[in-house]
This record gives C-alpha cells, structure tokens and sequence, in this order.
C-alpha cells in the first residue's frame, strides 16, 4: 500500500502536462489497435488516411486542462467526420470522447456541465440513430458517457477532499510551528530573568562586599575575613544556582543535577548574606502562615531578592524590611527601605537605574500568578517600597 501510495504522489506532483501527453498516447494506443490486428474480409480496409483521421481525435486531450469543452466539442466533432465521410475500421469505445467528458465534469462549473450534459445528450441520440438505432447500443452508449461524468465528479470530489485535509494539516503544522516558538520565547524569557535574578543579586552582594574589603583589612581584619568569606559564599550559591538552570538547556546522556528553585525556606540564608554588606534587614511574616505552591515560593525569592538587589545597588540604605503577609488566596510580599527615596539618583527599590530587566521579571512572575506588583513611596516619604501580590489558589497558579 505504501508503494501505491508514493506512485499516487509522484504522479499527483508530477508536471500535468506531460501527465496529459502521456494520457493521449496511452488512447493512441487503445484506437491503433484495430488498425494493426488481423481483420476480417468483410470489413472496410484499415488505411493511412483513416488512421490519420483517428489520430487527429485523439491529439486534442493534449489541451484537456486548458479547454476542456472545446476540445470535446473538437473530438466529437472529429468523430462524426469519420462517422459519416470516412470507411474506415471501428473503435470499440470513443476512448478520446469519454476522457474530454469525464475532463468537463472535473474541472468545469455546474452551469456548463449542464449544458455539455444536454448537447451530449442529443449527439449520442443522433449518433445512435445513423448507426445501428437500437435500444442496446444507446443503453451502452449513455452508460458510458454517465459512468465518464460520475467518475469526473467523484475525482472531483476526491480532489476537494485532498485540499481541504492539505490546508488543514497546513494550518495545524503553522499553528504548532508558532506555538513552538512562542513556547520556546517564554522559556529563554524565563531564563532570562533567572539568570538576571542570580546574576545581578549576586554580583551587587560581592561588588558591596569587595569594596568593603580593603577598608576592613586595614581597621578590622577579623570584618574582612567575613567579607572574603561572604563573597565566596555567595558566589558558590549563584554558580549551583546557575548549574540548575544551564542543567535545562544542556543534552547530555549524564544530565546536570537539577535543584528546586529557591523558596521561601531559603529567605533567611539570602537575608544573612545581605546583612554582612552590612545592610540591617528584618524579616516579618503574618497572616496564616503556612506552605504554598513551589511557583509561588519561587516567585516571592525573585521578588525578594530582586528587592535587596536594588537597595544594596542603588538606595544607599541602613536598613531594608521584607515583610511577607499570608492571606486567604493571596501572599502579598513587601521589600522597603529607608534609602534615598523617589528623589536620589537611582531610586532605591523602585528600581531607578535597575529598573528595566529586573522589574520586568518581576512584574512578569507576578502576572503568572495571577497578581500585580508596585512601587511607590516608603512611609512618611522616606525610602522606597517594591510589592507584589500573588495569588496563592490553584486556578491562579500558572507554574
């Protein structure tokens, strides 16, 4: 079946008009034989110029595609010249008139097929009638000609089908081709903004700390021994950090180790390295506390983290609160400080400077969750204040 099908295609692919040259010859083939085979006395003789004649009702099924009417009214109109001032030898079946038939009724509208239909009609009625004039020979005459339409109308039909299964499996593979590439531009968007997230807290916390360093070695060397110490541990957590998420790009028969992302559990370790930049950080939860979903833990560290990022870079603070609120449906998670406010250079935990990547990530795993983030103001005015609140239910985590 596999080999009928492919031949199918080739020829269903192949140029139509050599299929058509190919067709004419396969019929000049079929009306040669009765001038080639041995014949009866009685019959009239098989010459040249009657096999000139044949010949010429049969080359316009070279044009079929292009005027399919007119070259039936040509081939019919060939015939009835042989029919009538030739005596030549006869053809079992009008070959060339059944293929221009079945070819009207394949390509041609229902308007013109009507009209063919009735003319056709009345030349076999007229043929049969100045040739034997049985009932038998118009029988098998208009079963021909019928079994020719019907065959052109079920190709027809056959052709339609084809399309119609080509456009929608078109469709379908365009629409898996565009949601390929959106999934694929949601995952280097979301690997983006983890690599961001690492990156950016942890090169902030090392950049404090190593600026640090010299001041503390020359006043208190045991301050720039945790300095030092605080760099390296902070650099171990991004490169683990940094391996689960290269784990997911890398194809390899021996897969990177792969780690959940850090969650709420892991607020306090980030908190202590920020503390040793010597920045005062306070850590308040309330409200029913109590486990959430793995995204959304995810999502409150990255906001979290982001947070601490722009106030160690950017709000020249002393102090930074992270204050996470546990509600019905909902966790709302606060990072302010009393830094330089909407009015210093950068903006403090607003973002300021930062404010592109960083806050785009953030408000991007706010919206998959179902939750908005702002920034406004710090209390009495002073400093800045980065929210986000997220939603916490099942239907409202997007994962």
């Amino acid at each position: 079946m596999s080999g009928i099908r492919a031949l199918q295609e080739r020829v269903r692919r192949a140029n139509p008009w050599l299929l058509d040259l190919a067709l004419t010859l396969l019929v000049q083939l079929a009306v040669t034989m009765p001038f080639v085979l041995p014949r009866e006395p009685e019959l009239p003789p098989a010459t040249w110029g009657t096999y000139a004649m044949t010949t010429l009702g049969v080359v316009p099924l070279v044009w079929r595609r292009r005027a399919p009417v007119l070259v039936l009214v040509l081939i019919m109109a060939l015939g009835a010249v042989y029919r009538l001032a030739v005596d030549g030898p006869g053809q079992p079946l009008p070959y060339a008139g059944l293929i221009a038939f079945y070819t009207v009724a394949l390509r041609c509208t229902g308007r013109v097929r009507a009209a063919v239909g009735a003319g056709t009609v009345v030349v076999l009625v007229v043929s049969v009638g100045l040739n034997t004039g049985t009932a038998r020979e118009l029988f098998f005459t208009g079963f021909c000609a019928t079994a020719a339409h019907a065959l052109g109308r079920l190709q027809h039909t056959r052709q339609a089908y084809t399309a119609a299964v080509e456009d929608r499996a078109a469709q379908l593979e365009r629409a898996n081709r565009i949601e390929a590439e959106q999934a694929a531009a949601r995952e280097r968007a979301r690997i983006a903004r983890e690599m961001h997230d690492i990156l950016s807290h942890a090169v902030s916390i090392m950049i404090v700390q190593a600026e640090a360093g010299p001041l503390a070695v020359r006043r208190a060397p045991e301050r720039a021994e945790a300095a030092f110490d605080a760099i390296a541990e902070t650099g171990r957590d991004a490169m683990g950090q940094l391996r689960t998420i290269l784990g997911v790009l890398r194809e390899e028969s021996v897969p990177a180790p792969r780690e959940p992302q850090p969650g709420i559990a892991a607020l306090p370790a980030l908190l202590d390295r920020v503390r040793r930049s010597g920045l005062e950080v306070a850590y308040e939860r309330c409200g029913g506390v109590r486990g959430l979903p793995e995204p959304v833990e995810a999502t409150a560290y990255r906001v979290v983290q982001e947070g601490l990022t722009n106030v160690v870079k950017h709000a020249d603070a002393t102090r930074v609160t992270v204050r996470l609120e546990y509600g019905d449906e909902e966790l709302t998670v606060t990072v302010t400080d009393d830094g330089r406010g909407p009015g210093g250079a950068s903006g403090g935990a607003s973002g300021g400077a930062s404010g592109g990547h960083g806050l785009i990530g953030v408000r991007e795993r706010a919206a998959a969750h179902g939750g908005t983030t702002w920034s406004e103001p710090g209390d009495g005015g002073r400093g800045f204040r980065l929210g986000a609140r997220l939603v916490t239910s099942p239907q409202g985590v997007a994962g």
